[in-house]
């Protein structure tokens, strides 16, 4: 199966429950399946549905029940982003259950936690230890980030550390740069530096 026929298929997902409640209820026809799914807001083409059905057809002619669906990765990421005291209860309960399967997402999770925690409370002293935790687990994406962090080690660390930010300096370019586009990049610097001043 090709990667546009695979996302094709993958269209039916969200509409597998109420297929397998109609086919159970009797209707065979995948035609008529379509339309229905179709007035629900499903995406995609027929055939797509029909050859999810082709599996009913082969068995008992019973379609069992799909069960729930997993997460997306999409989920699972922003509820391991989201700091857990402003997590939603029942999200903290599908994540808890994810962990519980999975122990790389388990791990995976504590050390975005251990990071978010060394951000919030400016803890760069711990930034060390952190970095080592994760260059010695199995989790490769994380121990490249990792590496890059241990690259620019100082700069990091007193970013976790010092009150200072940048913020102010970075919005007055971003702002600049606004000015300048809405211009069409033609704004000299004596221009620019007027409009700015009027800006106030």
């Amino acid at each position: 199966m090709t990667a546009v026929t695979e996302q094709r298929a993958h269209l039916v997902d969200d509409y597998v429950a109420y297929l397998h409640q109609r086919w159970n209820e009797g209707q065979r026809n995948a035609t008529q399946l379509f339309r229905e799914i179709k007035q629900q807001g499903y995406p995609g083409g027929e055939l797509a549905v029909q050859r999810y059905l082709r599996r009913f057809r082969k068995g008992h002619g019973h379609a069992p029940h799909p069960g729930p669906k997993p997460p997306s990765v999409r989920q699972v990421t922003s509820w391991i982003m989201t700091h857990p005291d402003h997590l939603d209860p029942r999200d903290t309960a599908k994540l808890r259950e994810v962990r519980s399967r999975d122990r790389d997402i388990n791990r995976l999770v504590k050390h975005v936690r251990a990071f978010a925690a060394m951000m919030t409370g400016r803890h760069g002293d711990r930034l060390d230890a952190w970095i080592t935790a994760v260059e010695h687990d199995t989790l490769t994406p994380l121990a490249g980030f990792a590496r890059n962090l241990r690259r620019d080690f100082d700069a990091v660390r007193n970013g976790l550390t010092l009150p200072h930010s940048s913020g102010p300096f970075e919005g007055n370019i971003n702002r600049l740069k606004m000015i300048k586009r809405q211009m069409f990049g033609r704004a000299s610097l004596d221009l620019l530096r007027k409009r700015v001043l009027l800006a106030h």
